[in-house]
């Protein structure tokens, strides 16, 4: 696959069944501060696309980008496990995260993002649990490859791996800032927009 264009499209502060652009999705989760942002410039070749924060909890809304004029959407959901805010403002945000993975008729898979320097969270976990449980498509990056040595980077793998009871293949490294990874993603994201469910499997 290759991303020729991307634009942001608009942001919606809740969950709408009809969000008015009838393409495919691709959602993006990840706790906050994960670089979520970041990936997305990268992966779209927009340095500006999506607002880039030092400050964990910027994404607040869902976040709509147009790729390759409608071929499909990329989808930044909020970043979930910011401690910095209520317990009402968690709910909300866990909220909108719920209604869209389990009633968005357009999503095709979710890419669940992991600081490769880190053992996941449990809030990471649960998200792989209930991709799990909810049939949802998904696939694991590990952000921030940069921060380590190759030594390091396959260490952390089979860290990350082992916690969300998967093989190490199985998960991505990327790094924005040395431009490595993203070949790997593209790959990934185009066999999701491919991928036609089993619904009697859906319908368990």
């Amino acid at each position: 696959m290759i991303i020729k264009n991307a634009k942001f499209m608009t942001s919606y502060a809740s969950f709408k069944k009809d969000d008015g652009f009838n393409a495919d999705e691709i959602a993006i989760a990840g706790k906050s501060n994960v670089g979520k942002s970041s990936f997305i410039n990268y992966m779209t070749n927009y340095g500006g696309l999506a607002k880039t924060s030092s400050t964990p909890g910027k994404t607040k809304l869902i976040n709509y980008f147009s790729v390759n004029n409608g071929e499909f959407m990329l989808v930044d959901l909020p970043g979930y496990g910011y401690a910095k805010v209520g317990e009402d403002e968690k709910r909300k945000w866990d909220k909108m995260i719920g209604d869209y993975l389990t009633k968005s008729e357009n999503l095709k898979g979710v890419i669940v993002l992991v600081d490769v320097r880190h053992e996941p969270t449990a809030l990471d976990k649960q998200m792989v649990a209930y991709l799990h449980h909810y049939h949802i498509p998904f696939f694991i990056v590990a952000t921030k490859s940069d921060k380590l040595s190759k030594a390091q980077i396959s260490k952390q793998k089979s860290v990350v791996a082992n916690a969300l009871s998967m093989g190490t293949s199985d998960i991505l490294t990327v790094s924005s800032l040395k431009k490595e990874g993203k070949e790997a993603v593209l790959d990934k994201i185009e066999n999701l927009l491919k991928f036609i469910p089993d619904i009697d499997e859906i319908e368990e």
